[in-house]
């Protein structure tokens, strides 16, 4: 049976999340080492202890969760569990994770990607007010009449009926109190930083696309699925394309879960089990709202890879 391996976005970060791995693991260890040496400064610190207004800044939790992810997958390569991994995808930073395991990239080339992805969507944030929305219980078309008529951007499609909107927080906050009287029965303002995966993160678009010319990109060694369009990728300058794309466009990790298991089917006949490298058990959680026959296992901390 072939293997996927899920990597977490923002929003999945915990304080505390990766100090068993570095206690119980000298190949964890040496990953977050590098890290602080890579970064200039203890992303082990803040990941370990907090606190957690600071581990929840973007410019932090993008690094933070990206190394943890990686910790758990030395931490299974170690144990010999990774040999029949064929997939890997990622949620929104996450899929900087899964070209980094499949080797796109090596480790300190991926965290300076993912750090400075943070840095520059940190900045956009700071530079306008946006906001986000979750829509509960609707079809994509439904959601897709509400962006036209608020002139926001539907910039998540995590699972049937849990679609996220995005865009100026006036705007955003005006659909949210028109939703009902529009038909949508659930709609809840969420507490985040900034417009993600709208036009309001052009800034940082441009400005990562300019610092991923002179990154060098491999081929992936297993199948990768981007977010940009739900489909494998594997042109090292087509996956450049679809990260610099991601950063304005919709993720569209149902389309991408689908995929992978479409594409573990026909190479396997059987759907693939799916590995959660990443705390919180969210992508699971997903997974099973998707399709409940779908085999999600969650790992976050060292006690979970040895079980």
């Amino acid at each position: 049976m072939a293997t996927a391996l899920l990597f977490a976005g923002q929003g999945a970060q915990k304080v505390g999340m990766g100090k068993s791995l570095y206690e119980n693991s000298d190949a964890a260890r040496a990953l977050y080492d590098e890290a602080d040496r890579v970064l200039g400064w203890s992303l082990t610190k803040v990941s370990f202890e907090g606190p957690e207004t600071e581990l929840t800044q973007t410019r932090v939790c993008q690094p933070a969760l990206f190394v943890h992810g990686l910790a758990l997958h030395a931490v299974l390569a170690g144990q010999g569990k990774l040999g029949d991994v064929s997939m890997a995808l990622g949620l929104s930073l996450g899929e900087v994770t899964a070209y980094t395991a499949a080797g796109v990239f090596d480790f300190a080339t991926g965290l300076r990607v993912v750090a400075e992805r943070g840095r520059l969507m940190q900045v956009a944030c700071e530079q306008s007010l946006g906001g986000m929305a979750a829509i509960i219980g609707e079809e994509r078309a439904k959601v897709a009449e509400l962006c036209a008529a608020f002139d926001i951007e539907a910039a998540n499609f995590n699972a049937p009926g849990q679609i996220i909107v995005s865009g100026e927080k006036s705007k955003i906050d005006a659909a949210v109190a028109a939703a009902k009287d529009l038909g949508i029965k659930k709609v809840i303002a969420l507490n985040v930083a900034g417009a993600y995966h709208s036009r309001l993160m052009e800034p940082a678009r441009a400005a990562f696309a300019a610092f991923l010319e002179t990154v060098p990109f491999a081929a992936p060694r297993f199948t990768v699925f981007t977010n940009t369009t739900g489909q494998a990728v594997s042109e090292p300058a087509a996956i450049k394309a679809a990260l610099v794309k991601q950063v304005v466009s919709s993720v569209l990790w149902e389309d991408c879960m689908r995929s992978a298991v479409a594409t573990g089917v026909a190479a396997h006949g059987a759907p693939p089990a799916f590995l959660e490298l990443g705390p919180g058990g969210v992508l699971a959680g997903l997974a099973k709202r998707t399709d409940k026959a779908w085999s999600v296992r969650s790992l976050a901390e060292f006690a979970d890879c040895a079980a």
